[in-house]
C-alpha cells in the first residue's frame, strides 16, 4: 500500500453517540421489547455511512473511560455540571461496543485521559507515518490538531452533508493565522460543554480580538495595562484562571499509545455476529445494507419502530486496545 493511500479515521465515540441520541430525540427508535435503540441506531448508521462512502484503509473508535481524568485533578469542576448519562445511553453502550467489535474495529481508550487525547496522540503519530488522518467528531476543540494531513470530519447529520475541515477552514472559522491558537481562544472564552471557565466577560468575539492583537493567553496577560475598565480588572484578577483554562483546553498528543498499524486495518466485518446483534435490535434496513440480501431476520415479529409504532429503517493509567 502506498503511503499516500493510507487513510485513518478516528471516531470520537461519545461525541457521536450523544449527537445521535439527542439529535434524534424527537423521533426516537424502539424495538418490540421496548428498548430505546436511538443511540445505537444513530451511531451505527454513522459508522456504516462512513465505511461505505469514505472507504477508510485504517480505522479506530476512541472512548473515554470511567477513571478520573488528569483534567479533573487540575480542576475539580471540570465537566462537573454535566448530568449523568441518560439511562438509554447507558443501556446502549454495551451494544455499541459489541457492534464495533463485530466490525473488527479496534476500540482504544486510556485511563486518566479523554478520547480527545487518545485521538490527538494517534493522529500525530499517524501523520508522521504518512497517513491522511480524519478525526470523526462534531467537537470544535479538535481544530487545534488540524494540519495538512490531519482533518476534522463531521459526518452527515439531520440532512446536512459531511464536512471536512482542514487548516484553512479552521483558521477562517476562528479568524486566526495558526490553528494552535484555537487553544488560546478556548482558554479565554471558556467552553461551557466541558465547564472550562475562561475569563469573566470574555466571549468568542472578544477572545478572537484578543488573540489577533496579543497572539495568545500569555500575550494578553503581558499586556493587561493596555486594557481598560472592567475588562482590565477581570483579566488582572484571573490570570491563573486564564492559564488553567488554556491547559484544560489543550489536547494531549503524547500518550504512550503505540500506533499498531495491523490492528487499525479496515477488515471485513463478522457478518454472523452483526446478524445476531441486528436481529436483537431489529435493525432490518441496516442489516440488509451491510450484509446484503442474504441477511435474514430471525425474529420475524420484531420491527424497528419509532415512538409512534411506525416501522423505520508522567503519564499514569492503562491503555486498552481491543
Amino acid at each position: 500500500m502506498k503511503m499516500m493511500d493510507k487513510r485513518l479515521f478516528l471516531l470520537d465515540a461519545f461525541a457521536l453517540i450523544y449527537r445521535a441520541y439527542f439529535g434524534l430525540a424527537k423521533t426516537p427508535f424502539y424495538n418490540s421489547k421496548g428498548m430505546n435503540t436511538t443511540a445505537v441506531f444513530g451511531f451505527t448508521n454513522t459508522l456504516v455511512d462512513l465505511i461505505q462512502k469514505e472507504k477508510p484503509t485504517h480505522i479506530a473508535v476512541c472512548f473515554d473511560t470511567a477513571a478520573p481524568t488528569e483534567r479533573e485533578k487540575e480542576f475539580e469542576d471540570y465537566k462537573a455540571h454535566r448530568e449523568e448519562a441518560p439511562e438509554d445511553i447507558i443501556v446502549a453502550l454495551p451494544y455499541i461496543r459489541k457492534i464495533i467489535e463485530a466490525f473488527k474495529i479496534p476500540i482504544v481508550e486510556f485511563d486518566g485521559y479523554e478520547a480527545d487525547d487518545v485521538i490527538g496522540t494517534l493522529a500525530k503519530k499517524a501523520e508522521k507515518d504518512g497517513y491522511k488522518v480524519y478525526m470523526v467528531t462534531p467537537d470544535k476543540d479538535y481544530g487545534q490538531l488540524v494540519s495538512e494531513k490531519i482533518n476534522i470530519y463531521k459526518p452527515p447529520f439531520l440532512g446536512r452533508p459531511a464536512e471536512v475541515l482542514g487548516p484553512e477552514e479552521v483558521k477562517a472559522k476562528w479568524e486566526i493565522d495558526d490553528v494552535i491558537k484555537v487553544i488560546d481562544i478556548l482558554g479565554m472564552m471558556g467552553d461551557s460543554s466541558d465547564n472550562i471557565p475562561g475569563l469573566p466577560g470574555v466571549g468568542e468575539k472578544t477572545a478572537k480580538k484578543f488573540v489577533q492583537e496579543y497572539g495568545s493567553v500569555e500575550g494578553l496577560l503581558d499586556n493587561i495595562d493596555k486594557l481598560k475598565g472592567k475588562m482590565q480588572q477581570n483579566v488582572a484578577e484571573n490570570k491563573e484562571l486564564a492559564m488553567l483554562s488554556k491547559k484544560l483546553a489543550t489536547i494531549v498528543t503524547d500518550l504512550p499509545i503505540d500506533l499498531d498499524e495491523e490492528k487499525l486495518i479496515m477488515e471485513e466485518p463478522d457478518k454472523e455476529k452483526l446478524t445476531e446483534l441486528f436481529n436483537e435490535l431489529e435493525f432490518r434496513t441496516l442489516g440488509k445494507r451491510i450484509i446484503g440480501e442474504q441477511y435474514s431476520v430471525l425474529a420475524t415479529e420484531g420491527r424497528q419502530r419509532n415512538l409512534f409504532g411506525e416501522e423505520t429503517g508522567s503519564v499514569t493509567g492503562s491503555v486498552s486496545i481491543t
